[in-house]
Parts: C-alpha cells; structure tokens; sequence
C-alpha cells in the first residue's frame, strides 16, 4: 500500500508539469492563431460579387476552425472574441462595434457547432458533418445579424435589407464559409498535431 502511494506521490508532480507544459503550449498556439487570422483579413480581402463590392472574402476564420479542432469550441470561441476585438479596432475600424458583434456571433456560433460536434466525433467524417453544420450555422446567423445590425449601421429600415438576402447577403455568406471550412478541412489534421505537438499517425 505504502510502495503505492509513494508511486502515486511521484507521478503526480510530473502529471502537473505535463498539464502546466500543455497550457503553456495552447496559449502559444493561440496567439500564433490569432496572428495568422488578422494578417490573413489584412492582406487577402476581395468581394465575392461585383454588385455588391462592400461585402469582402477573407480567409481570417480558417486559423479559427484550425484552433477549434485543436483545442475545443471553447478555445475557438475565445480566439473568435480576440480575433474580432483586434480586427475591430485595426484593420477592419470602418465597421466598429456593430462588425465586430456581428463577427463574434457568426464565426462564434460556427466554432461553438463545430467544435462541438468534432469532440463527440474525431474523425474526418466527425470534421466534414461538424463543418457543413458550421456553414449552415454561420449563414442563417448573418442573416439575422443583417436583419438586425445592418439597418443600424446603414441608417435605413429593415424592409430595405430584406430584398439584399436571396440575391447578395445568404449566397455571400454561404460562400464565403464554404471556401473558408472546405480549406480547414484540408488543413487542420496536420497544423492540430503540429499545435499540439503530437506526431502525425
């Protein structure tokens, strides 16, 4: 019994060490995340359709998805918050606090999904299913946050947002998360295991 308990004593310093080594490591890869995703938005941002020019692709929600899969939907909700605060206030200042509410609802709901589905089912399969969710999860969230926010931010009423979502606002949104989860499927096995520092099986 006592041999036991000795054995038990001196694991579980190393036990705390291994944990401490794996959050520092998270913290690390977050931040490499969140580096990636604003220089991403900062150098590649063009529209989708000529007719509707302020409505841009970026590719900022992939290291999102990438650290979803690698360390949960909690994770990726939190890099969505961080992601969307230094947007907000950097590159992307022209659509303020309504932009990055509307960023932080849709990639946010996407990841929550995502990640979600991807613990309970961590294969490919598991990541194609948790990420068709995700696309159809963040289109239906922008059009409610168009609904709501774009009249506030256009100045017009709601009625006249209405017309924009069949022809420009739903086939944007669908697109844009479609390319942005179609590269994340392609990507995230080999960035996790590098993010976790796992060797690749």
């Amino acid at each position: 019994m006592e041999s036991i308990k000795s054995t038990f004593l001196a694991m579980k310093p190393q036990q705390q060490k291994e944990k401490q080594k794996m959050t520092t490591r998270q913290m690390v890869g977050m931040a490499m995340l969140t580096a990636i995703s604003i220089v991403f938005v900062s150098v590649i941002h063009f529209p989708l359709f000529p007719a509707a020019a302020f409505l841009e692709y970026d590719p900022a929600d992939i290291p999102i998805l990438i650290g979803t899969f690698a360390y949960g939907p909690i994770a990726g909700f939190i890099l969505t918050i961080v992601v969307s605060l230094i947007q907000g206030s950097t590159v992307s200042a022209g659509s303020g606090v309504i932009g990055i509410v509307m960023h932080i609802v849709a990639t946010g709901s996407c990841t929550l999904i995502c990640g979600t589905i991807y613990q309970k089912m961590k294969t490919k399969k598991g990541a194609a299913i948790s990420l068709a969710i995700g696309v159809i999860t963040m289109t239906s969230a922008m059009v409610l946050m168009n609904l709501i926010l774009t009249p506030l931010f256009m100045g017009v009423p709601v009625k006249a947002v209405i017309p924009m979502l069949v022809p420009i606002i739903i086939p944007f949104n669908l697109l844009k998360s479609c390319i942005n989860c179609f590269i994340t499927f392609l990507l995230y096995k080999s960035i996790s295991h590098i993010l976790k520092g796992v060797s690749k099986k």
